[in-house]
């Protein structure tokens, strides 16, 4: 698909969307990965207690998930020059083996005279938006 992002590139051009299944294991996996071993991220109890609804995924991979999307596109994590979001609601991965069902989009909002484009990320969980500002830079 690299081959064919460049000069055809136009505003509103979407990106083919990303579905992902975070799991309890993923979590753990990740929190390896970043050292990131709040229990938050992996504690019922505590989690509950410190008034989430449960354990949630952590905000730096909800984002990777959204980063990915934008790459897969590429076909070259390379070509990625900028990316940011805010986190603005949790996605609660239950412990049933399942998970939580993450859905990503996106879709080309500006594309500037310097062979770069701007590209807005929509992530939901439970129909509900899960970041917020996601955009990403990318050289075509």
């Amino acid at each position: 698909m690299a081959e064919t992002i460049g000069a055809e590139v136009t505003v509103g051009d979407e990106l083919p969307p990303l579905s992902v299944r975070v799991t309890r294991d993923q979590l753990v996996r990740y929190a390896g990965a970043s050292l990131d071993f709040n229990p938050i991220h992996w504690n019922e109890r505590f989690a509950t207690e410190v008034g989430l609804p449960g354990v949630i995924a952590h905000g730096m991979l909800t984002m990777a998930l959204g980063g990915r999307l934008v790459t897969d596109w590429l076909g070259d994590p390379a070509r990625l020059v900028e990316y940011g979001a805010r986190f603005t609601r949790p996605v609660v991965v239950p412990d049933d083996g399942v998970g939580a069902l993450v859905e990503f989009t996106g879709k080309v909002a500006q594309v500037r005279d310097d062979g770069t484009a701007r590209i807005d990320i929509t992530a939901k969980f439970e129909g509900r938006t899960v970041l917020g500002k996601a955009q990403a830079v990318v050289r075509l």
